[in-house]
């Protein structure tokens, strides 16, 4: 039987680095089973690209595997900037999103045919 391929967007607000593990966690295991996933970071979680960059900070091991595996398709430009995260989020080539007052759209993700998750 042949497995059905979903489209899921995952937009992640919280910036606490336990629950971003687990946000991370979700979209490899996704990828792992041959969904199509996007991440959008917002909100507070905009604070985890910064701190998860640096090698000697817990889970950087799996920001890392997720950003390799291409799922990061976007941080939000406005709450980069407010969190001081957006000059880390442009070194690591990281795209910002701003299509809706600064901030990604989550009905362009909807348009688009995702299913949308919030985190």
């Amino acid at each position: 039987m042949q497995r059905m391929t979903r489209k899921i967007a995952i937009f992640a607000f919280n910036g606490d680095p336990m629950y971003f593990s687990h946000v991370m966690l979700n979209c490899l295991d996704m990828a792992a089973r041959g969904h199509n996933v996007r991440l959008i970071i917002e909100g507070e979680a905009t604070t985890q690209v910064k701190n998860l960059y640096q090698e000697e900070s817990p889970f950087s091991n799996l920001y890392k595997k997720l950003k390799d595996a291409g799922l990061i398709d976007c941080v939000c430009q406005a709450c980069s900037a407010k969190f001081g995260a957006q000059q880390s989020a442009l070194d690591q080539g990281l795209r910002l999103c701003s299509e809706m007052s600064g901030h990604p759209s989550v009905a362009r993700y909807l348009e688009a045919g995702y299913e949308v998750l919030i985190f």
